[in-house]
């Protein structure tokens, strides 16, 4: 019996109730790195699923029938809808929970195993198309030459639709994150506050006119702390009135950009490793993300 299996049996057996169970499981999902959204989700599941049963129910009295019948509930019967999404991450901390048990000798049997996973994708996210990026970009360029220029719209929008950012990512950005002082290839640094985030910083090419379009924002605006000093609402409110402008059908978000960056991306040959490393997702997340954009492709052009 190793170090890690000994502390866990200190303190959990087959007999110990869900909640001095779910306690010990949270403490090693923080020794693991999980983040903290991680790490809530699962708790809360397994949560539920012990409120499923009586309180005096043990961890090693728990059959798969019965998990079964606790999945069926919260499927079927229970009055909260169960989004298909939650539901599979529902199954996936059972059995992370109970594959824990076993690993670490507190059941010996593990009653989620034969508990058949559902795998659920997402629907395909709305994408521009390769005239509907123009005419947005053309809109948001006219802003430029009103009575009272406005460059915010056109710094935003080509921003996002070249990097593919996030809205908390542009939200993070300062203005010493984009580096200009190689001319012939500027680039945007992404960075974050917390420790759990920092894998995806990253550093992101920039095309070489979006610079003076961010001096004639920077000359307009001129932000401090942060390169868009707006709420996320605000920021929002600029792509709707750009949509808005071009008569555009569809709702022009910050996913939406961010899809047609990879789509395009994807579109133009670029290796996939590429995109996965530019917009900052896990090799897991990517799996789902390439699908996507395999069927995204023919949409785009």
């Amino acid at each position: 019996m190793d170090k890690g299996e000994s502390s866990v049996r200190e303190f959990v057996n087959a007999d110990t109730t869900f909640p001095t169970a779910i306690h010990a499981w949270e403490i090693h999902l923080a020794d693991e790195g999980r983040t903290s959204n991680t790490i809530k989700a699962f708790i809360s599941d397994i949560q539920l699923m012990s409120s499923f049963f009586p309180p005096d129910r043990s961890i090693g009295s728990i059959k798969t029938r019965e998990i079964n019948a606790f999945l069926n509930w919260m499927e079927n019967e229970r009055k909260v809808p169960c989004s298909p999404k939650t539901y599979s991450r529902r199954i996936t901390s059972i059995k992370s929970f109970y594959k824990w048990l076993k690993t670490f000798g507190v059941v010996t049997e593990d009653p989620a195993e034969d508990v058949i996973q559902k795998s659920v994708v997402s629907p395909l996210p709305e994408i521009l198309t390769t005239d509907e990026v123009e005419l947005v970009l053309k809109t948001a360029d006219d802003f430029r030459y009103l009575k009272k220029p406005d460059a915010r719209p056109m710094a935003l929008l080509y921003l996002l639709l070249t990097t593919g950012i996030k809205k908390s990512e542009t939200l993070g950005i300062s203005p010493n994150h984009v580096d200009y002082d190689n001319p012939d290839n500027p680039v945007l640094y992404i960075r974050y506050d917390t420790s759990e985030n920092r894998y995806k910083e990253r550093k992101i090419d920039l095309p070489i006119n979006w610079i003076n379009i961010f001096h004639e924002y920077m000359e307009q605006a001129h932000p401090t702390k942060r390169l868009f000093d707006f709420s996320a609402r605000r920021l929002e409110y600029i792509l709707e009135d750009i949509g808005t402008a071009a008569g555009l059908k569809k709702h022009l978000s910050f996913n939406m950009c961010r899809w047609t960056c990879m789509v395009h991306d994807y579109y133009i040959n670029t290796d996939p490793e590429a995109i996965r490393m530019k917009m900052g997702v896990s090799k897991i997340q990517w799996r789902e993300i390439f699908m996507k954009l395999k069927k995204l492709r023919d949409q785009y052009a």
